[in-house]
């Protein structure tokens, strides 16, 4: 067939501009993307097309000059030629990284050689390449801000469901009572300033009627929050709801996901986090800050053409903001940055990991500055042991490890079941309802017990806790020995017999490790915005703390054993329960998303416990250990699979026997496939093959066979299969294109037909060819 394309001596043929869909307005991730400027053109020459190939040499020079340095700044690429469809990226179509790495070579190319020129160019190329770091400045701000935010007002709207302050209704509880003068060492808590709701309505807070009142506005508040959160979310941003890790991870994976990260979603998620996380749910606020970071820096990137017009570096930018949300998130800037290494990013160059360090930095040290906690500190849940750990302590540590293991693979095969049934059966239909029912259960069962009506992050900074001679907490509980000032080291008190009140709270921890285990289970991937690590850590707080009370204990009755012998004398304190709690709480999260190195960065950066790295280690990868047993997938790799996402998990094996011939189809219009196969084809069976290919078509070939074949010019009229012969030509370099072979020195493009093999080795190649 003729193609005036071809008859021309240039490829633009096989383009028209009718077909050019560049022009278009995308709309990807939330932001609308403007394809027409020059900048997302593929490189092409400066004349529009390419120079003419029958005058090879001119060719070969023009070309030659250009790759060092001389001629053209853009290299010559026909397939860079746009074609219909490329470059407008459709919701849940991957990114071409090729082509958006290659115009930002040839950006950044253009800007360097126009630097030389002048100084207004010189000072433009001097902010482009600071563009970057000025960015991940803007991403660290703005996130460190809206974390600070979100924990000052979670915190309040929390307090918010057991009472009020007088003095002014936007104090929490600790900021009401903190200038009181009334409070008393047993009572640090009470104070005439903050009045719960029984005695604001009944005048009094003793008496079961108080109680009922103090009961049912706590259930009130809790379906207030969670009907409000999942309104929002399912009238303004569907996509607010969840952790967001999942979609975080197929995002940077190179897939388009639109609206995602847009401004609708970052506004939406932000209010509905604070009410999700005040209603009581069984859930935590860690994971979606990942998502709000990375909402941050999607809109940041519209202000700066670099990162506005390339999706690939784009990618980078939210690889950064991943790491930023775990900091603002626990207060854990390095951890953060090996949390986006090892578990977020698909693609973490050597520069990421700098910004993502620098970026993390900034939004820890605004989130030191709002102070949202209100005790000075970074970390969530400072603790300050005194006793050493023993190696034989190792023993129960690792049976922390294999308890979070088994409870992690329990916990991922039960979510994803009841996930499957939700979107399987009507109970998908009605997440409103949904989420109140599970929002009042909720609340029903936590408020009799003290540990469940606390929130999360209270909790298991309840667990940590190191009793001493200033707590009054019920963990604390022992009895008091006859002479305190002899058996007290600093502020911490020896091992002690167990007392009433410790008898009490264990109890209540027990029953409240089996309601967190299984709450846990059908609250996770609700239409609200929910996180996993809070949750997760508590389950494992939990356990940790009733094993590390067991051990205090048999250590304090049986010294002469000879595993405390020696070690464990009368008087000492030799078992830390809130270490154990602490190394439970890694095993369990660990358990869950399979983290290893960066969940114990994390978790001694969230702790200050950094002489304790050798337990959280061993425990993690116990965990890790055991759960793999059970299933290599972790909650967010699961949650992928369930929900369809085109996510290729890089970590992973595939032991697949298919062939591309497999799972590809020719067109409705178009002949059967035809395949070239590595091994058992003779030079005869691939002289045939192109017969069966259809009239014309465009495709970039990487060919590697081992058969000599030779490059071969048919010039019309055109000799019959049975006629044509090979020619005796030397292998053609791998450099060196076809249309440009010294081969080639006769005939015109619109009668060749080109047939391009390899001796020996591999020849990459670009070729548009017509039958």
């Amino acid at each position: 067939m003729e193609n005036p394309g071809y008859r021309t001596g240039s490829f633009d043929g096989l383009h028209h501009p009718s077909d050019d869909d560049d022009d278009e307005m995308v709309d990807i991730a939330g932001a609308t993307l403007d394809f027409t400027s020059t900048d997302d053109v593929p490189p092409l020459s400066s004349a529009g097309g390419f120079e003419e190939y029958s005058g090879a040499s001119s060719s070969s020079s023009s070309r030659a000059a250009g790759m060092n340095g001389t001629g053209p700044s853009k290299l010559v690429d026909p397939l860079e030629d746009p074609l219909p469809g490329v470059g407008t990226y459709e919701d849940f179509n991957t990114i071409d990284w090729v082509r958006e790495k290659s115009k930002d070579r040839d950006r950044h190319r253009e800007i360097t050689n126009k630097s030389k020129q002048s100084t207004v160019a010189l000072l433009h190329s001097i902010s482009d390449a600071f563009s970057g770091w000025l960015l991940m400045l803007l991403v660290g701000l703005m996130s460190g801000a809206l974390a600070g935010g979100i924990d000052i007002a979670a915190h309040w709207l929390t307090d918010m469901k057991g009472g009020v302050c007088l003095v002014g209704f936007w104090f929490n509880h600790e900021h009401c009572c903190w200038t009181s003068n009334e409070t008393t060492f047993q009572e640090r808590d009470q104070c005439p300033q903050w009045q719960t709701w029984a005695e604001l309505i009944t005048g009094t807070s003793e008496g079961a009627f108080a109680y009922i009142v103090n009961y049912l506005m706590y259930i009130f508040w809790a379906l207030l929050f969670a009907f409000l959160a999942v309104a929002l979310v399912r009238a303004f941003a569907p996509y607010a709801c969840g952790s967001g890790i999942p979609e975080i991870k197929t995002i940077l994976s190179g897939f388009i996901i639109r609206g995602y990260l847009g401004k609708w979603t970052l506004i939406i998620k932000t209010i509905t986090l604070v009410l999700a996380v005040s209603s009581g749910l069984s859930l935590g606020k860690e994971g979606p800050l990942v998502h709000v970071a990375c909402c941050c820096a999607n809109i940041l990137c519209h202000l700066f053409t670099k990162y506005r017009k390339n999706e690939a570096k784009r990618r980078e930018v939210l690889s950064a903001a991943a790491a930023v949300g775990v900091s603002v998130a626990f207060g854990a800037p390095i951890g953060g940055v090996l949390f986006s290494l090892e578990e977020v990013s698909y693609y973490f160059p050597l520069k990421t990991l700098w910004r993502s360090f620098f970026a993390a930095l900034v939004a820890a040290f605004t989130l030191r500055s709002i102070n949202p906690f209100g005790n000075s500190r970074l970390v969530l849940f400072y603790v300050e042991f005194h006793a050493p750990w023993h190696l034989v302590e190792l023993a129960p540590f690792v049976l922390l490890g294999i308890f979070g293991g088994l409870w992690g693979a329990l916990f991922i095969r039960a979510n994803i079941a009841w996930c499957r049934r939700r979107k399987t059966t009507r109970l998908g239909h009605y997440p409103v309802i949904e989420v109140l029912v599970v929002a009042a259960l909720t609340a029903v069962v936590a408020f009799p017990n003290s540990y469940t009506r606390m929130s999360g992050a209270e909790l298991i900074s309840e667990l940590f806790n190191d009793c001493s001679l200033l707590d009054s907490s019920q963990l604390c509980g022992y009895k008091q020995p006859t002479n305190v000032s002899e058996t007290a080291v600093g502020n911490s008190l020896a091992d002690r017999p167990a007392g009433p009140g410790l008898y009490t709270a264990l109890w209540q921890l027990s029953l409240a490790l089996l309601f967190k285990m299984m709450i846990t289970v059908i609250t996770f991937g609700m239409k609200v915005p929910s996180g996993l690590f809070i949750p997760s850590m508590a389950v494992g707080a939990i356990a940790g703390r009733l094993l590390g009370v067991g051990m205090e204990q048999l250590a304090y009755y049986n010294r002469d054993w000879f595993l405390f012998k020696g070690w464990c004398s009368a008087g000492a304190d030799c078992i830390t329960p809130g270490l154990y709690a602490m190394v439970g709480a890694a095993a369990c999260l660990g358990g869950v998303t399979r983290m290893t190195v960066s969940l114990v960065v994390i978790m001694f950066e969230l702790t200050g416990g950094l002489e304790y790295i050798v337990p959280l280690m061993a425990a993690t990868m116990t965990s890790k250990w055991v759960a793999d047993a059970f299933g290599r997938e972790g909650i967010y790799e699961a949650h992928i699979r369930l929900n369809g996402y085109p996510f290729l998990e890089p970590k992973e094996e595939f032991d697949h026997s298919s062939l591309a011939v497999d799972v590809m189809r020719p067109r409705r219009s178009d002949p059967a496939l035809a395949v070239l196969t590595q091994e058992g084809m003779t030079v005869g069976e691939v002289e045939i093959t192109p017969g069966s290919v259809r009239k014309a078509w465009s495709v970039r070939l990487r060919w590697c066979l081992p058969s000599t074949l030779r490059l071969r010019q048919r010039t019309p009229p055109l000799p019959s299969d049975s006629e044509a012969s090979w020619t005796s030509a030397p292998s053609p370099s791998p450099t060196t294109r076809p249309w440009t072979s010294p081969w080639i020195s006769s005939g015109s493009w619109d009668s060749a037909s080109v047939w391009l093999h390899i001796t020996g080795g591999c020849w990459e190649s670009s070729l548009k060819r017509t039958y």
